[in-house]
């Protein structure tokens, strides 16, 4: 029997480096403007072997906008420190619990559906793990857009380095590992782009919550680093662009990086 599967995408309308992210218009090839959040439902709809998608926010601007363009939402607290957070106490709201929550991060629009098909089968693949997260080589042109967002003082992408078990040793907002070698831009490099996705068992997910925020959690500001602070183990599991752009949506900058991937592959 297949285990149960939910996509719950977080999202909150307050941020430090993009007030009303995801109300954020991305206008596409053929001139139709989605809002970050619609472009991010899109994603999660074409992945395959879910048993729902949910919005999962506290503000009643996002939930609007959400249900206009027929998502399903779950209105949680005010409280909550993060995405992770936001997708514990989502949960609650519904009527029977998934056996796998996927947390896809609302900033991320251009993430292909089988980086979140790839994690769930790799959850349901090692039922030990608790916790795992796609990793994405870099190509050259990717880590010299981290690069260049690091020179002019802007937080961009997350890096990831783990063990030949594949289980996280750390993440970051700096670019890891270090290297100063010059890369063409499809050359593959040694930095891995984490992406902003990530799946549970909800037993962990009870547990997040319960610690409260870590010392290196609230360094970096990255959620999934509460986990590794108190000995859980992420799964990383590399996944293939195929030829697809991945980048996120950290800074008003990326609106225009990923209204050009829109515009050069054609997508609505």
């Amino acid at each position: 029997m297949t285990e149960k599967a939910v996509i719950i995408i977080p999202a909150r309308y307050g941020s430090t480096r993009f007030e009303g992210k995801p109300l954020a218009a991305l206008v596409g090839a053929t001139g139709v403007s989605k809002s970050l959040i619609q472009r991010s439902w899109d994603t999660a709809m074409e992945v395959e072997g879910v048993d729902g998608v949910y919005v999962a926010t506290d503000d009643d601007r996002i939930a609007e906008a959400a249900r206009a363009f027929g998502a399903e939402v779950l209105m949680t607290s005010s409280d909550c420190a993060n995405g992770t957070e936001r997708v514990a106490d989502a949960l609650r709201s519904l009527p029977t619990q998934p056996d796998i929550v996927v947390n896809l991060q609302g900033d991320a629009p251009l993430t292909p559906p089988w980086f979140l098909t790839e994690l769930l089968a790799e959850m349901r693949r090692d039922t030990t793990v608790q916790m795992a997260t796609p990793v994405l080589r870099c190509d050259g042109l990717t880590l010299e857009n981290f690069r260049e967002d690091r020179r002019n003082g802007r937080v961009g992408g997350t890096t990831a380095v783990f063990n030949t078990h594949r289980d996280a040793l750390y993440f970051s907002k700096e670019v890891l590992p270090y290297t100063d070698d010059t890369y063409a831009p499809k050359d593959e490099t040694p930095v891995f782009h984490h992406v902003g996705a990530y799946a549970y068992r909800p037993a962990t997910l009870t547990q997040y919550v319960n610690w409260g925020e870590s010392a290196l959690e609230q360094l970096e500001g990255l959620e999934q680093l509460r986990f590794l602070a108190n000995g859980v183990p992420v799964r990383c599991v590399e996944v293939e662009a195929r030829g697809r752009v991945f980048w996120e949506l950290n800074n008003p900058v990326d609106v225009a990086r990923i209204e050009t991937v829109l515009r050069e592959k054609g997508w609505e």
